[in-house]
């Protein structure tokens, strides 16, 4: 159902209407009572009050409950006109009116209204004196609020429906976009595997063969070291690649346990572990991987501390480590390595620092939740 969500200011408009209507019944002559005409006026004011009670809140209620409501209001409105002609007790055929018109079915809201409408009508040619300038006055300042209300109702109507419209198309758009984002994927991992990792396990066996022959013929041990660490390079180059077609694809990645060896680095977690998207999990297992790749390399640490923290608004990963360098340890602006690390963290909304603390050397990445 529609909803009008009434301005504050027209609020206490109708708060202030309904009070006068209210004081100038008790003002008037006959004021309420406990017989005669007095107590009719009572019971209609009594009728007038809790009638506004049910119908006022905005909430959703039942068309039969909302329609009841209105038809005390309704009347209310013809016995005080009847008892009080001088009161502004009939100015409640406005009340249903407007409330009528807003929030009923128009089949009902035009009944409710409309006999409302009819019972002022019939009481005012009986009790007033010039009847013809009250009723022409009360058709042509009533009718024309059911109008507006209902044409306030179907443009509150059609702009929700507009509203729902324009938001299932941006749900489409973005439900497409992701379908073309995981088919993109798809082809990624595809070329990736069919040329990346393809040519790397044939560098690998390449290489294995070349080692093997190396030292069948007795070449210089140097070779043959050299040799064993290209082979040992291009193996790990042919996992990792594995690894970034399996995020690709969505596969389950690696947890950072994979990189805790328990003597030389040691993980911590904190917080209350929490499902990420494989592109974040592919985040930080690869950040937490080239840190400590970083350490080997320029660090003569033998111990690092990795944190992986699960808080409210994202998810926190710090690679520190205490030892003096061997050498100058890369910034976050030089280096390939880190340079991905701070794209793929931007690319994801979050952010990566990288930089000495004292005596060694910490990278932290934030995640978004």
């Amino acid at each position: 159902m529609t909803h009008l969500r009434g301005a504050p200011a027209i609020r206490s408009f109708g708060v202030a209407a309904f009070l006068t209507i209210v004081f100038s019944v008790i003002a008037t002559e006959p004021g309420p009572g406990l017989s005669g005409d007095g107590l009719l006026v009572t019971l209609s004011l009594i009728a007038l009050i809790v009638g506004v009670a049910i119908v006022l809140p905005w909430q959703e209620m039942s068309d039969a409950r909302r329609a009841g409501g209105l038809a005390l209001i309704g009347a209310a409105s013809i016995v005080l006109g009847a008892i009080q002609p001088d009161s502004g007790g009939y100015a409640g055929v406005y009340i249903v009116v407007v409330i009528a018109a807003a929030r009923l079915p128009l089949g009902l809201g035009l009944t409710v209204a409309g006999l409302t409408l009819a019972g002022n009508v019939v009481v005012a040619a009986v009790v007033r004196d010039e009847p013809g300038a009250h009723i022409s006055g009360l058709l042509f300042s009533v009718v024309p609020w059911f109008m507006v209300m209902r044409l306030m109702r179907r443009m509150r109507a059609d702009r929700d429906r507009a509203e729902a419209l324009v938001e299932e198309l941006r749900e489409s758009r973005a439900e497409t976009a992701r379908e073309a984002a995981v088919a993109e994927r798809g082809r990624l991992a595809r070329d990736m595997h069919d040329v990346l990792a393809h040519s790397l396990s044939a560098l690998a066996l390449q290489l294995e063969g070349a080692r093997l022959l190396a030292r069948n013929r007795d070449t210089d041990p140097e070779v043959v070291e050299a040799i064993e660490r290209a082979h040992h390079l291009a193996g790990s180059g042919l996992k990792e690649a594995r690894e970034a077609i399996s995020a690709l694809r969505g596969d389950d990645m690696p947890g950072l346990d994979a990189l805790a060896d328990g003597d030389r680095v040691a993980l911590k977690v904190s917080g209350e572990p929490r499902e990420l998207a494989s592109e974040a999990r592919l985040a930080l297992y690869r950040t937490a991987q080239e840190a400590l790749t970083n350490v080997t390399r320029h660090s003569a640490a033998d111990r690092v501390e990795v944190r992986l923290a699960y808080e409210p608004e994202g998810t926190r990963l710090v690679v520190e480590d205490c030892g003096p360098s061997v050498d100058e340890a890369p910034s976050l602006g030089g280096g390939y390595g880190l340079t991905g690390m701070r794209e793929r963290a931007e690319l994801l909304g979050g952010r990566l620092s990288a930089g000495p603390i004292g005596d060694g050397f910490k990278v932290e990445l934030w995640l978004p939740a």
